[in-house]
């Protein structure tokens, strides 16, 4: 038997959201200052290309190594949409470790299986708060 399914009558639900998403990142511990943060929504092959970076190949040696850094810049230059105050792609890359880790966790996840919504409801204030911990 085959089950009628319902088709969605929206197209636009589709596509990722045009809009980015602003986020606070608390630039020091004991510090009120914050960082202002756009972030984009990837689309499927944004992710599938941000995996992609991760994985360095050598089929001479036959040797696989991950490159998480690759993985950074890729999400860094695809998904931070701009900043306030202004950072380019090498100032963000050279945060210090308290920063970079909040951010770390705002960026999308291309290892997730698609549900950013439960880690948008995070606000990055809250992440701001919890201490910095190194993954």
């Amino acid at each position: 038997m085959f089950e009628e399914k319902k088709v969605v009558k929206d197209k636009n639900s589709l596509f990722v959201s045009e809009e980015s998403d602003l986020h606070y990142v608390k630039v020091a511990p004991d510090s009120e200052e914050y960082l202002k943060v756009w972030i984009k929504q990837p689309t499927w092959l944004q992710v599938e290309k941000a995996m992609t970076s991760v994985l360095n190949v050598d089929a001479k040696n036959q040797t696989m190594d991950l490159d998480l850094n690759a993985m950074y810049r890729f999400m860094v230059e695809n998904f931070i949409d701009k900043t306030e105050p202004m950072l380019s792609a090498i100032d963000i890359l050279r945060l210090k470790p308290y920063v970079g880790n909040q951010l770390k966790e705002i960026l999308p996840n291309p290892f997730s299986d698609g549900d950013e919504e439960s880690k948008k409801e995070k606000s990055s204030e809250q992440l701001a708060e919890e201490p910095a911990t190194l993954a």
